[in-house]
């Protein structure tokens, strides 16, 4: 049954990423999407991105690392940068210790936004560091709109896409609640958007598997990505079936 449904999603993904016209203009990021670590394609888009606006001291903070093997910044590791992993989850952070723990700093923490400012500066983070991955799965909007003295080059956050991309969406925000398996979480993508642009950032993309968006510095997007900036000419559905194992890898040459 998994080799079925693997050539079924091979086919999906042949017929509506590689072969579909939208996504054959260059400086779109769907194209470029392969996975190692992360649990779509993020790994490719997050390669590419900096391929077009380099980096400086490669250091990333990921805020919802899990047990380290399924998220967005475990490659960057393996590829010489330097981090923060924050993780609420006891079990997972002690899985994420053990595997990676002499690789990466990582404080078992719920996140709020009272709080993240002070773990930022507590733990030595540059205030222009080059990523930050936000999947925390309920309050991501509100902890980046609560990070004001921090200024990284590219911003990964999850959306829902259950709203429809011209649609202004976001949860209440309670410190201590957590996702509870609903459709009842996050932001819609045009509330991260508007964010961005209040915060100084451009949305210059999103996964194919409608999760996460990606955000790049104003001052660094130029004639670099994909224009209009907007949820409407970003915006990605819920393809969460595509969401796959870690090791196999996702793009045009695959």
């Amino acid at each position: 049954m998994d080799k079925l449904k693997q050539l079924l999603v091979d086919e999906f993904l042949r017929r509506n990423l590689y072969e579909n016209p939208k996504y054959t203009d260059s400086k779109r990021l769907n194209k470029f999407e392969w996975q190692v670590f992360s649990q779509g394609g993020e790994d490719g888009i997050i390669a590419e991105i900096f391929k077009r606006i380099g980096l400086t001291q490669k250091f990333f903070v990921e805020f919802g690392c899990g047990d380290g093997l399924y998220c967005n910044t475990a490659l960057l590791i393996l590829e010489g940068w330097h981090g923060f992993w924050i993780e609420s989850n006891k079990a997972f952070f002690k899985k994420a210790q053990e595997k990676f723990g002499g690789h990466v700093a990582i404080k078992n923490a719920v996140v709020t936004t009272k709080n993240i400012e002070r773990l930022l500066e507590e733990n030595d983070v540059p205030q222009e560091f080059d990523f930050l991955s936000i999947d925390i799965d309920r309050n991501d909007y509100w902890i980046w709109k609560a990070i004001e003295d921090w200024h990284p080059r590219v911003v990964m956050i999850e959306y829902n896409a259950t709203w429809p991309a011209s649609m202004r969406w976001v949860i209440d925000y309670k410190p201590d609640a957590k996702w509870d398996g609903s459709f009842w979480f996050g932001a819609s993508l045009k509330a991260l958007e508007e964010l961005g642009n209040e915060k100084g950032y451009k949305l210059v993309g999103c996964s194919f598997t409608g999760v996460n968006a990606f955000f790049v510095r104003a001052d660094l997007v130029k004639d670099k990505f994909h224009s209009p900036f907007t949820s409407e000419n970003h915006y990605e559905p819920p393809r969460y079936f595509l969401i796959r194992n870690v090791g196999h890898k996702r793009g045009f040459d695959a």
